[in-house]
């Protein structure tokens, strides 16, 4: 950071906006390798959501990769400072009192746990989601043929093939989307949104 930078606090309080949106921001951290099914329950539950009224953001690979990350590539320091940056603006978006879903595949467990306490240091609640699907039923699933490229040496340093994914050992939510329905999957982060008054 340049010598010259200095913080400047603003006049809004987070109390002031969450009585404003009426509710309280949070980040909903979903990880878990490629075609878990980590985007589809982010955009289902984004959408729902939204229909329950709560002010909601979706950061995906879509929004980050080909905007403000687009200069990373997928080498490990650069996966990392690539979750680094998500959790920077994760929060800041939940700090603005909205309910963020993050939809990345964020493989090791000391940048998630870099980006828990970045929350934990502002107040703001993390909660990680493990989307969890065994290697064969990705493989199966493959919807963009990533695992097909990546057996074929195609493509390097891939998640789950030859690169490592370290699942959380503590994670909020539990998922398995080889065993429920992506309603189901949508139900049981709702579910625990409710009982710990998010929503």
């Amino acid at each position: 950071m340049a010598s010259n930078v200095t913080f400047h606090p603003g006049s809004v309080t987070a109390e002031e906006r969450r009585e404003l949106l009426n509710q309280k921001g949070a980040t909903i951290w979903l990880t878990g390798l490629s075609a878990s099914g980590k985007s589809t329950i982010a955009c289902a539950l984004e959408q729902h959501l939204l229909h329950l009224h709560k002010f909601t953001y979706r950061l995906d690979g879509d929004n980050i990769r080909f905007g403000l990350n687009k200069d990373l590539g997928f080498d490990e320091k650069a996966r990392n400072e690539n979750i680094r940056r998500i959790g920077e603006v994760s929060k800041l978006f939940s700090d603005a009192s909205a309910i963020t879903v993050t939809a990345f595949i964020s493989p090791y467990r000391q940048d998630r746990t870099v980006a828990r306490e970045l929350h934990d240091k502002s107040g703001i609640p993390f909660i990680e989601v493990y989307v969890d699907a065994p290697l064969e039923v990705v493989e199966q699933r493959d919807p963009k043929g990533l695992y097909k490229k990546a057996r074929a040496g195609e493509i390097k340093e891939f998640t789950g093939i030859s690169a490592p994914y370290e699942a959380p050992e503590t994670p909020e939510i539990h998922i398995k989307t080889d065993e429920i329905s992506v309603a189901e999957a949508v139900q049981q982060i709702t579910d625990y949104l409710t009982s710990k008054g998010f929503i």
